[in-house]
């Protein structure tokens, strides 16, 4: 095999690699860019040291029950392990034509899920609820895609307080 040949296959490899590397970059970037505002509670905000100090944040899921309560879950990224996640319940209340935080809760242990299927596509695998007083509440959430799902947990939403049930 010639030396010039050795050389095109080197040049037309390091090309390739070089295109791929591109192509993986521009692509988490891309994801990085998508996950980095959205729902996240520092929004607006330009200097770096607010973002570092506000969690990022994104609601996974909501319900409205008739008028009377607003229950959401959210998922925090914690600040030690980009990797890692808590999740938030809260019950909302009416007050004078707005929704007041009533109560909250962790799902789960502080920074016990991860952060991506956490926030990814199917992440919610139940989220049940019923417009009665009290309000029964059964969470399930994704915990890998080759685990699945949690095991359900079971609540009770009871005059804007929640009970473990």
């Amino acid at each position: 095999m010639s030396q010039s040949s050795n050389h095109r296959r080197n040049r037309t490899a390091r090309t390739a690699m070089a295109a791929v590397t591109l192509l993986m970059a521009g692509a988490l970037g891309a994801a990085g860019a998508g996950t980095s505002n959205a729902g996240t509670s520092n929004t607006g905000t330009s200097s770096a040291a607010a973002k570092a100090a506000a969690p990022q944040t994104r609601q996974i899921a909501s319900a409205v029950l008739g008028g009377d309560y607003k229950i959401t879950l959210t998922a925090l990224r914690s600040p030690e392990d980009e990797l890692a996640a808590s999740v938030r319940l809260q019950v909302f209340t009416q007050s004078a034509g707005a929704w007041k935080e009533s109560d909250r809760v962790t799902v789960g242990d502080v920074d016990g899920w991860f952060w991506y299927p956490l926030t990814g596509r199917g992440a919610v695998c139940e989220f049940a609820t019923a417009s009665t007083e009290p309000a029964p509440l059964t969470v399930s959430l994704l915990v890998t895609p080759s685990i699945g799902c949690s095991d359900p947990v079971h609540y009770l939403v009871k005059e804007g307080r929640v009970y473990a049930d």
